[in-house]
């Protein structure tokens, strides 16, 4: 079983116990969370399409950890007139834990 879910403008695809890595949260880490907003929904052989969402399902996920990805370096540079820039971007990231897909017929 697995859905497509639209959070924080992004659309993931998420499985029970799988975890994901998604933009900074305001939650403390081992707080849950439910995303209701599900636009897919499989189980098995039956597959639910949103209209655009899917009314009665949501998923409910337990925030792991807060840490920082990969540092980025962005650099700018003319030719022949010695300018150079080089700036730093580290993003802040959340890992969430992904406990259980409920879908309840509406």
């Amino acid at each position: 079983m697995y859905a497509i879910i639209d959070f924080q403008g992004h659309q993931y695809q998420v499985g029970q116990d799988q975890e994901v890595i998604v933009d900074r949260l305001e939650q403390k880490e081992g707080d849950k969370i439910e995303i209701d907003s599900v636009l897919l929904l499989v189980d098995g052989d039956k597959v639910l399409i949103g209209e655009p969402t899917i009314e009665g399902a949501k998923v409910v996920a337990k925030v792991v950890e807060h840490f920082k990805g990969k540092k980025i370096r962005v650099a700018k540079y003319r030719a022949k007139s010695r300018y150079r820039r080089v700036k730093g971007f580290r993003p802040q990231l959340t890992r969430l834990k992904i406990e259980k897909i409920v879908y309840r017929h509406g």
